[in-house]
């Protein structure tokens, strides 16, 4: 497997913060706002659109890490946004730097780790576990 991946592909992410999305709905808290699972969700997708373009067709990458800082709340209705930047490429070992932010304030930060997958062959693993 190869990829064309060098540190600095920078990714973005940007969603409107509706109800379904707030941690009395995913069941991460008893407070209607922003929750950590969507931030993490959020910043994932970020990771993945700085790939975009830049893997060999059947190649795919998987989260298999994330230390993340869930710093301020966010209501719903706002706009919240991720950038990562690819840090580090270890073999088939990403490393992303993300920060989160919605219109006021930074509302997060993560270190989060990808591995590239070969995408048919990881699904029919999965798939044998049934």
């Amino acid at each position: 497997m190869t990829a064309n991946l060098e540190p600095g592909l920078t990714g973005h992410s940007e969603w409107i913060v509706t109800s379904a999305m707030t941690a009395t709905q995913v069941g991460s808290g008893t407070v209607a706002v922003f929750a950590t699972p969507m931030l993490v969700a959020l910043m994932e997708s970020a990771a993945i659109d700085a790939l975009k373009g830049h893997l060999p067709p059947g190649q795919t990458s998987v989260g298999t890490r994330i230390d993340v800082q869930h710093t301020a709340a966010t209501p719903v209705r706002a706009a919240v946004r991720a950038t990562a930047v690819l840090k580090a490429v270890e073999g088939r070992r990403l490393i992303f730097s993300i920060e989160a932010w919605d219109s006021i304030e930074k509302i997060g930060e993560a270190t989060h780790e990808r591995f590239l997958v070969d995408q048919a062959r990881f699904e029919a693993q999965a798939a044998g576990k049934q």
